[in-house]
């Protein structure tokens, strides 16, 4: 683990311990880039990402994919504001590119409970893609009711509620080049 003291960044003086620095994310991004890459070789690929946590990742495994690929937005939230989860989950954006026939790669920033990623994915189906996979950068280690097969995944994560490289609490924290344990003094709930 790399000390938040060691990044001059003034959120970072609210972290209480990096889970993964920058470089560490910026190595496995590439890694996950060079899979899909040559497992969607001559194919009609488009990523789909759930905003806003996973808009940095996008950008950074989109740049590391070297075949030809489309992207767009899909809006979608349990948190609100909070460290946890509602239960209700609001789509505040629907997707704008045809689906159809394509083959379909949903990169999405965290795994928690699942219940956000799985109503996604049955709103995605509904465009009739050719194929439906998950590219997800952080699957935290907690009990699920829902199995969510992964594709490709970055990192294993204790349950542990985290913030940095596009993750937010009270839409704070998601510039933060490294993903980190907010300080207790730091929460406001």
């Amino acid at each position: 683990m790399t000390n938040p003291a060691n990044y001059d960044h003034v959120l970072a003086r609210d972290i209480e311990r990096v889970l993964l620095s920058s470089e560490h994310i910026s190595r496995r991004v590439k890694e996950l880039g060079a899979a899909v890459s040559a497992d969607y070789r001559d194919r009609d690929l488009v990523l789909v990402n759930i905003l806003k946590g996973g808009i940095v990742f996008l950008a950074d495994l989109s740049r590391a994919i070297t075949i030809p690929h489309s992207f767009d937005l899909i809006g979608a939230s349990s948190y609100r504001g909070s460290m946890r989860s509602s239960g209700k989950i609001i789509i505040t954006k629907d997707l704008d590119l045809d689906l159809r026939g394509k083959d379909v790669l949903l990169v999405e920033d965290i795994l928690d409970t699942g219940k956000t990623l799985n109503l996604v994915l049955e709103l995605i189906r509904l465009h009739e893609p050719a194929s439906l996979e998950i590219c997800c950068l952080l699957d935290k280690q907690r009990p699920r009711d829902l199995k969510i097969p992964i594709k490709y995944t970055g990192f294993h994560l204790p349950d542990e509620f985290v913030v940095g490289y596009g993750l937010d609490y009270q839409e704070r924290y998601r510039n933060l080049p490294f993903i980190g344990v907010l300080k207790r003094e730091a929460i406001r709930d």
